[in-house]
Parts: C-alpha cells; sequence; structure tokens
C-alpha cells in the first residue's frame, strides 16, 4: 500500500457545471488519481466528460447519493476509493493528502475512515479548465463551526469515541475499497439527504475501524452548508424529521440515538452460560433490562417464549455484529437497575475484556466471576490482529450471585432483606 491505487468516484445529479469544475481540478492533481468514475444518479441528460472518465448510472428514483456511491465503487478498480459530490471541486494537493494516512510508508493504516476538509464558496463564473478553482476564496461562504469544533476537539478523530461519526461527510471521504467491502459499504435503503455518512461511519467505528480528518485535504464546495438557512428553508419539518429519523434507526450511540423508543441497533447485548434456571434467568434479565433498556438479551432458554419481551432475542441474529459491549453471564445475577446502569456505564474498564467477581465468596467457588464485559469492537481489532488483547477482574459490589433469591423477593423488592 505504499502506492496505492486510488480510485475516485464523482457522484452526480443534472450539475453539468459542476461536474466540469470538479472533473478539471481532480485533472490537476499533484497526485494523479488511477482512475475516476462519475457515477450519476439517474440525470436526464447523461453527463459529459473528458476522456478516460468513465461513467456509470441508475435510474433516477429519487435522490439515492449512497446507492450511486456504492454503483461507482463496484465499478472502481482501485485500492482506495475517494469519494467526492459533483459540487465539490479539490485542490491540486487534496488527493495526496487524503490518502497519506492511507498509504503511510512504512506502516499504512488501512482501517481508517478518512475525511477531508469541505470548504464553501460561491463560484462567479464557469469553470476555467486552466484554473478550475479560480475565485474559490474570494467568494469564500462560512462553514459549519459545529463540525470545525468537532474536529478540534477529537484531535482531528485521533481520540475519536463512538459519538464521532457526526463528523464524517461523504462529500470528501476516503478509505481503503477492502474495509468499504468489509463493513457493506453505503446503506442503500437512505433516500433523501444526507445521514448516509453518519450510517458508514458509525458502522466503520463499530467494526473495528477508525477515523481520521485531515484538513489540509480541501474541496471546494460550490454553495452553502446544507445547515445554512438558506439551505434549510428549502427542506419542510417533515422532511428533515425524516431523515433524522432514518438515521435515528440505525446508529445506537446518543445524542442521535432514540432515547426510549426501541428502533436501532442494541449498543449492548447480554448473554448467558446454558443451564442457568429459569428463576436466575428472569432475575437477572428483568434487573439488567431495567437498568439499560436499549439494550437486547440473546437466549435460546425456555421462559422468553412465554414472557414475548422483543428485546430477548434467538441466538443467531445481528446483535453480536453491531454491538459495542457484550456482557456475559457465568452465574444467575441479582442486582438493583442502577447497579447494571453502572456495570454497562463503567464498560470493559480500559480493557478488551473484563472479569467481575461479587464482594462475597460463593460455596465451591470463592471469588469466582459472575459475569464478563467484553468491549465488543476491541476485541474485533484483536481479531484482525490491529491490537493486543488485555483483560484484568474487578470486583462490582452492587452485583450478588442470586442465590435462592425467589422470584417473589425480587419483584417485590426485600430480595437482599
Amino acid at each position: 500500500m505504499s502506492a496505492p491505487r486510488v480510485s475516485v468516484v464523482v457522484t452526480h445529479y443534472e450539475q453539468p457545471v459542476e461536474l466540469a469544475r470538479t472533473l478539471a481540478a481532480l485533472a490537476r492533481q499533484d497526485r494523479r488519481p488511477h482512475e475516476v468514475v462519475v457515477s450519476d444518479d439517474g440525470s436526464a441528460t447523461p453527463p459529459v466528460v473528458p476522456p478516460g472518465v468513465r461513467v456509470v448510472t441508475q435510474p433516477d428514483e429519487g435522490f439515492r447519493a449512497a446507492a450511486a456511491r456504492n454503483h461507482g465503487a463496484a465499478a472502481a478498480t482501485g485500492d482506495v476509493l475517494a469519494f467526492l459530490d459533483a459540487d465539490t471541486a479539490p485542490e491540486p494537493s487534496y488527493l495526496r493528502r487524503l490518502v497519506a494516512p492511507l498509504a503511510a510508508h512504512p506502516s499504512p493504516e488501512p482501517d481508517l475512515l478518512v475525511v477531508g476538509r469541505r470548504r464553501h464558496t460561491r463560484f462567479a463564473a464557469p469553470p476555467d479548465p486552466a484554473d478550475p478553482l479560480a475565485g474559490a476564496a474570494a467568494g469564500e461562504l462560512p462553514g459549519p463551526a459545529w463540525l470545525h469544533d468537532g474536529w478540534r476537539a477529537t484531535d482531528d478523530l485521533r481520540a475519536a469515541d463512538e459519538t464521532s461519526f457526526r463528523f464524517v461527510i461523504s462529500a470528501t471521504l476516503a478509505c481503503t475499497a477492502d474495509w468499504f467491502a468489509r463493513v457493506g459499504g453505503f446503506d442503500e435503503s437512505f433516500v433523501g439527504y444526507g445521514g448516509e455518512d453518519w450510517d458508514l461511519a458509525h458502522r466503520w467505528w463499530t467494526a473495528g475501524g477508525r477515523l481520521r480528518h485531515v484538513p489540509g485535504a480541501v474541496a471546494w464546495h460550490d454553495g452553502p452548508d446544507a445547515g445554512d438557512a438558506e439551505r434549510r428553508d428549502t427542506a419542510t419539518d417533515e422532511e428533515r424529521a425524516a431523515g433524522t429519523l432514518a438515521s435515528a434507526r440505525r446508529v445506537h450511540a446518543w445524542p442521535l440515538a432514540l432515547r426510549g423508543l426501541r428502533a436501532g441497533p442494541a449498543r449492548v447485548v447480554l448473554t448467558h452460560d446454558p443451564g442457568l434456571g429459569v428463576r436466575e434467568l428472569v432475575v437477572a434479565v428483568d434487573g439488567f433490562l431495567a437498568g439499560c433498556p436499549q439494550a437486547v438479551v440473546v437466549s435460546d432458554a425456555a421462559p422468553w417464549r412465554e414472557l414475548r419481551d422483543p428485546r430477548v432475542r434467538p441466538a443467531g441474529g445481528p446483535e453480536a455484529t453491531r454491538a459495542l459491549l457484550g456482557v456475559h453471564l457465568h452465574e444467575g445475577v441479582v442486582a438493583e437497575p442502577e447497579d447494571w446502569a453502572a456495570l454497562v456505564a463503567a464498560g470493559a474498564g480500559g480493557d478488551v475484556r473484563r472479569h467481575v467477581r461479587t464482594e462475597e465468596h460463593g460455596p465451591g467457588r470463592p471469588n469466582g466471576h459472575l459475569l464478563t464485559v467484553t468491549d465488543l469492537r476491541r476485541e474485533r481489532r484483536v481479531a484482525l490482529g490491529l491490537e493486543p488483547s488485555t483483560t484484568h477482574t474487578a470486583r462490582a459490589p452492587g452485583l450478588r450471585r442470586a442465590g435462592a433469591v425467589p422470584l417473589d423477593a425480587w419483584l417485590g423488592g426485600w430480595w437482599d432483606r
């Protein structure tokens, strides 16, 4: 990967002037791309492109930028995919700077999802092939302050966490083709403006990848930011709400995830050793879900067929591949909801895996592990050879062995008296 082939995928719909400017700017890159693929989202008039630029197209069935990007990526043959929008023209050093982390020698970072810097302008004249960015700086418009604040607060995403997907935009994006395929590309069920980039970044992070912002990789967008009052006035409240809900149904990290409605993927998944009794399972799971209502339980045990809680799901589903934290019961555990919430908030405590013991000594098993908490994202990175596995053991004073706690004592609240 010291000299990867870079395929540029340009998403286009009915913007011939803007596309001409962007393609002219790509022709002036100081790191020439391996190829340029224009992915057209069903324009009435097919785009006109210079020799050597390929065009793929899909039917006009609404604003389908996610599907168009995937269509372009499928046609590309490079090691690295660089996504641009037709109205976002790159500076001459853009590609070189954007893909540098992915091709760093001798230590490339293929798990990175890299985002450049999009600056906003209002181009005053048709593009000049000899100077396609003429007038960009003179016509510069304000950019989104929240986005720059996010990059600054996370050291350009080097200190990203599960909420940092919000600082990734698909108009200036690059990644390796292998990792793009690993996470499944963009979600093509997105129709309408926005959301597909946050969803991709969220799934990228969850799968074990990392995020990075390269501020020196600059591309100029022709027009104001989507959050600008001028742009927001063109969308109805219903359209904006629909776009927000489309993202919330796919993301389990706040501030985007739904707070009480259970429609998105689970952040936390609870599993258990086989052989735990009905009473032990009901006491443990009832307290756990009361403290962590957005979690799910994966279990094929008998009582769930009667209780019919939709948060209890059979093994073999997608929960374990999308969750960030796993809690596995080795024994029956009893705890109040706030103690379960505290356990989940503490996570794996900075390690891949944390074994949790109780304070008291159980018969025949002194200081035995009650449960194991696993950072599932980091466990995925361990499986990919991207970091070492680490484990430690800790006590959780609020958790106890279920022992002989009767179910009515748990439900009545006198179990610890």
